[in-house]
């Protein structure tokens, strides 16, 4: 069948609702559709290692090898076996940073068959929370910071690993009088998604409604549209406040499956997955496992044998603040010292001018992830920590305030583990969902002498100290 009959074919087959499972449903196949029609795949970054220089150096990613493993994912939701496969899909709003990615509004059900949609369920988490009448002791900052008296699955994305959440996420929805034991997989995507793909369509305007979505800004206007209205008037029927997504969907597929966007449309695919704005989890072992190796199940790394340093950070004010948070990273170790130091500064910029319906001062608890092992020394600007073991790291778990208009620049200062190894060093820093673009610079003080480097974290960024030969 020609591509042209084959893509209008596709559109007229496919009815998605929400912007995730268009995700699901029109990503996967642009990426099948690009990568079997183009042998060439993306060119893989190299270093030399074999250098006369000390230096610190970035380790790269194998990039074809992500694309192969996309590339058998595609093959897998795409095949007609006649057998129907079941997911449920986490909408997280990362306007509203959660550990894993953004705040857990709404989640979709979706039904694939011979690599069609065949059926689709969206729901409010709030509608569901409604049906758990069992009280469920919520995490620490929770009750500390929000009060919050009972824990429910609009809240339970809280680890900064996502099996983790998808483990919670299935309790509270048993709770709920549902089984989750039915799903075939569990996809996490974060609203950024939204405005990555307006970059690519250009703006879009939906029937009915009076406002234009283009990147940067397509997720604020759409937030505006579905909460504002029905924040400032309490009475207003909130039963189909986001019918908005469900018009905008066909409009979204007639310009994604657009053929001059065939390429894009993989390039984009693969990038989120890089990012974390999309994590899966699949029941399929083997499928799992192909995700795994090229780290897109969202999962805390237990496995690194060096330095090692994550950053979660967890909006406890319950706006929409963190459209408007800046943060930088600075990694200072020094490995002259009897046993190795680490000064780490995190600064949080606060953009916003002034308070509104979705926006205020920003209170967050973060947690900074270590080797385990590691001991706490002093802190500066971040409240004194909660100290404890999770993932085969240390973690210190600090409250962080920052005023509309200011800054915070806070610091921990740890050393790392006894046995530390110092010959042979290497670094891992894990991204988190949803927090975008981070500023990182590394200093390394050795007895060679002290090196630097800087790089934007919007995925998981290895380093590896390569000595004078």
């Amino acid at each position: 069948m020609p591509a042209v009959n084959y893509l209008a074919d596709r559109r007229k087959k496919i009815t998605i609702i929400g912007l995730a499972v268009l995700f699901l449903g029109g990503l996967f196949f642009v990426s099948t559709f690009f990568i079997k029609k183009n042998k060439t795949l993306l060119g893989i970054k190299s270093l030399n290692f074999a250098s006369n220089v000390s230096n610190l150096l970035p380790i790269p990613e194998d990039e074809k090898k992500e694309l192969e493993v996309m590339n058998r994912l595609v093959e897998e939701f795409t095949k007609k076996d006649g057998i129907e496969k079941t997911f449920m899909i986490f909408l997280q709003n990362n306007m509203e940073l959660r550990p894993g990615g953004g705040f857990l509004g709404q989640y979709a059900i979706v039904k694939v068959k011979n690599g069609e949609v065949v059926s689709s369920f969206f729901e409010d988490a709030n509608l569901l929370d409604q049906r758990i009448t069992a009280k469920v002791s919520p995490p620490y900052p929770f009750k500390r910071m929000i009060q919050m008296k009972s824990w429910k699955f609009r809240d339970s994305n809280f680890s900064p690993n996502f099996p983790t959440n998808v483990e919670k996420a299935k309790y509270f929805y048993n709770l709920a009088g549902r089984n989750a034991n039915n799903f075939d997989g569990f996809i996490a995507v974060n609203a950024e998604v939204f405005n990555d793909i307006l970059a690519l369509t250009g703006p879009i305007t939906v029937p009915g409604y009076d406002v234009e979505f283009k990147s940067p800004d397509g997720t604020l206007k759409l937030e505006e549209v579905v909460e504002k209205a029905y924040i400032m008037n309490p009475e207003l029927d909130t039963q189909n406040r986001k019918m908005i997504m469900k018009k905008m969907t066909p409009i979204l597929i007639d310009k994604l499956f657009s053929l001059g966007n065939i390429a894009k449309s993989a390039e984009l695919a693969h990038n989120e997955f890089k990012r974390k704005n999309v994590m899966v989890n699949f029941k399929d072992p083997e499928l799992q496992s192909l995700a795994r190796s090229v780290h897109w199940t969202g999962e805390v790394s237990e496995d690194w044998g060096g330095d090692y340093l994550m950053i979660s950070d967890a909006n406890m004010g319950s706006l929409k603040t963190n459209y408007y948070i800046k943060h930088e990273i600075n990694y200072d170790i020094d490995l002259t010292a009897p046993r190795p130091t680490v000064t780490l500064n995190v600064l949080f910029k606060n953009t916003a001018t002034q308070g509104d319906w979705r926006t205020s001062d920003y209170h967050s608890y973060m947690r900074v992830y270590v080797p385990k092992g590691s001991n706490f020394l002093e802190r500066t600007m971040v409240g004194y920590p909660t100290i404890g073991e999770e993932f085969g790291k240390t973690f210190f778990g600090v409250v962080v305030h920052t005023v509309m208009g200011k800054e915070t620049n806070g610091m921990i200062k740890y050393e790392l583990p006894e046995n530390f190894d110092k010959s042979n060093y290497r670094l891992l820093i894990q991204n988190q969902s949803g927090m975008g673009d981070v500023p990182v610079k590394v200093h390394l003080k050795t007895d060679q002498g002290e090196f630097n480097q800087e790089q934007v974290l919007n995925n998981d960024l290895k380093f590896e100290f390569v000595k004078e030969q």
